[in-house]
């Protein structure tokens, strides 16, 4: 027996099922649903982080919008959010690294 205690995709249990195995699953309450779609999230950036792929950019949108499921937000509105901080302060198009700041007296 393998213990995993997270997160997974809606198919999983049935492909566990298929192989011949058997899921031991829950559901979980908002709260604990929450601190999981987190924990997921900083996992599948870490595996983007470490591999680059872009399958994981995929896994990173799909629990943002869970997220954002939990907390009764619409995508078109953090869309109109983003949209507004492009606006505001740009976006990252032109690849800007900002080294430093200097005040005025330090010229």
């Amino acid at each position: 027996m393998k213990e995993y205690n997270k997160l997974v995709r809606d198919k999983v249990p049935q492909i566990i099922k298929q192989d011949n195995r058997i899921p031991v699953t829950r559901v979980l309450s908002d709260s604990d649903y929450l601190d999981e779609l987190n924990k997921k999230l900083r996992e599948e950036l870490e595996e983007y982080l470490i591999d680059g792929n872009i399958e994981e950019i995929a896994d990173i949108l799909e629990v943002i919008l869970g997220i954002l499921e939990v907390k009764g937000v619409q995508y078109d509105e953090i869309d109109k959010i983003r949209i507004q901080k492009v606006l505001d302060r740009g976006a990252f198009n032109q690849r800007i690294f900002l080294e430093k700041v200097l005040d005025k007296d330090e010229l």
